[in-house]
């Protein structure tokens, strides 16, 4: 996936479908909505909580899509280019943790 070509289909979708985008506030609160539906599915899938079986058929997969969605709509709305900043961000953490990570005890 390329991220530029996400933000221009979620720009289009909001256009198209969704009217106007919620306002920064709103949509903050819906990725906050999203992750924590996220965060239920890995405790209790993964995690040492029981799943309900209202749950056991909830895809991970879309939940995670909607965290993405919610993420591309604030970086469309706020006027962040993800690409640039993604890309931006994979260079410094590869430079600064490169050695980092590969001398950590706790991982090997």
């Amino acid at each position: 996936m390329n991220i530029k070509n996400a933000q221009l289909d979620v720009d289009n979708w909001i256009k198209e479908h969704g009217v106007r985008y919620f306002n920064e506030l709103t949509n903050m609160a819906q990725l906050t909505e999203e992750v924590g539906e996220v965060a239920r599915i890995i405790a209790r899938r993964y995690g040492e909580q029981s799943e309900k079986e209202s749950d056991k058929n909830k895809d991970l997969g879309e939940e995670l899509a909607d965290v993405v969605f919610v993420v591309l709509c604030l970086a469309n709305q706020t006027g962040i280019d993800l690409q640039v900043a993604f890309d931006k961000k994979m260079d410094l953490k590869s430079n600064r943790d490169h050695d980092r990570h590969h001398n950590n005890e706790k991982l090997k």
